[in-house]
């Protein structure tokens, strides 16, 4: 630094910060040599705190406000060092200017998944993110465990750790509440306190306090997610036979609305028809109500089949295991037009006509004459 530099830091005697960015924490003054003239005028806006610091040792905070730096002003700092005045003699000392407002909109969030243990879906996998508030609270101790010697503190270097802090407190709050996955949303507002509270006083150690904290998200995997959309749709959906029902008749009525179907339509309306009946069986067989016999004529129901059912006098007789109805078929108990049905079988069918018995009938042999 010139001469002329030196001189005009001599001369001033205003020293005061105005922030620029929206990112500093600590600002240390610059003078030469740090050099301050006696009787300079410290200026400290609302939202700041300056702290002087000499020879290494803190020697007075100054809160919001003007003071003119005599020796009657800074009791602290006379007792450290001679006050000799005049132009000559300026006294030496650091100014750090601490920015005491609000850092609102911090990012916090999981790097990695948080393993915990569900009610309901057992072993899973989370991911959140979310935002919290933070601001110094003592400037003393934050100079002294965190700034250091750094002339130009920003947020960026100590966002990180903070974060870890956060995430390390979240994971163990998350798992030790038991609450379920699908029950988390309900409880962003509680937990984002919860977790306030919780490292509170491991921010306060910084010198920092943070004084609000948002859980924005909780989510699972996307392959979990997906799983959970499926597992929403079908309930959503309901009951599935009515449902493939549905969607045939809405496929029949396309059909029919299109003019220029042709002879195509015809055949679409057959093979609706048969996909509706195809798949109402197949509901029939592997959901939770088991397949039943369709009434005979002229009675009042049929009991569930699980093998074969008969027909006698018009009533459904069974069920029968298979070898039971060959035996009836060598023995002439069953004959070709007797009418039979299992869960195979959309209507009674005669048991001349069913493939499976069709082998039986054929190994019979005819009455003997005059039987």
């Amino acid at each position: 630094m010139g001469l002329f530099d030196k001189l005009f830091g001599e001369f001033v005697d205003v020293i005061e910060w105005t922030d620029t960015s929206n990112d500093t924490l600590v600002y240390r003054f610059e003078r030469y040599g740090n050099e301050i003239k006696y009787g300079a005028k410290l200026t400290v806006r609302p939202s700041q705190a300056a702290v002087f610091v000499n020879e290494g040792k803190v020697a007075d905070v100054f809160d919001p406000g003007m003071y003119e730096l005599k020796t009657n002003n800074l009791p602290i700092l006379s007792t450290l060092q001679g006050w000799p005045h005049g132009f000559e003699s300026p006294f030496k000392a650091e100014v750090y200017f601490f920015n005491t407002r609000q850092f609102t909109d911090q990012k916090w969030g999981t790097k990695n998944p948080v393993m915990l243990r569900d009610p309901e879906f057992g072993p899973v996998r989370l991911r959140a993110f979310g935002t919290y508030s933070m601001r110094i609270s003592e400037p003393v101790t934050f100079l002294t465990e965190i700034v250091g010697t750094d002339g130009h503190f920003t947020t960026e270097e100590i966002t990180n750790q903070l974060r870890n802090l956060i995430v390390s407190r979240f994971a163990t709050v998350i798992g030790q509440s038991g609450i379920p996955v699908l029950d988390l949303a309900a409880n962003y507002e509680d937990l984002g306190t919860y977790i306030t509270n919780k490292i509170r006083p491991e921010f306060l150690a910084y010198g920092l306090d943070v004084t609000n904290l948002l859980v924005e998200n909780i989510s699972l995997p996307p392959l979990v997610e997906q799983a959970l959309d499926k597992r929403t749709s079908m309930g959503v959906i309901g009951n599935l036979r009515d449902y493939a029902t549905y969607q045939a008749a809405e496929a029949m009525t396309t059909a029919a609305a299109n003019p220029s179907g042709g002879a195509g339509e015809g055949v679409g309306l057959g093979i609706g028809f048969a996909m509706a009946n195809r798949m109402a069986a197949s509901m029939g067989q592997g959901g939770q109500t088991a397949a039943a016999p369709p009434p005979l004529l002229g009675s009042a129901g049929a009991p569930r089949a699980t093998k074969y059912f008969t027909s006698l006098d018009g009533h459904p007789q069974g069920p029968f295991e298979f070898d039971r109805l060959v035996e009836k078929v060598n023995s002439r108990e069953l004959g070709r037009d007797a009418l039979v049905w299992s869960k195979e079988l959309v209507e009674w069918t005669p048991a001349g006509q069913v493939p499976e018995l069709a082998e039986a009938f054929a190994t019979v042999p005819p009455p003997l004459p005059g039987a």
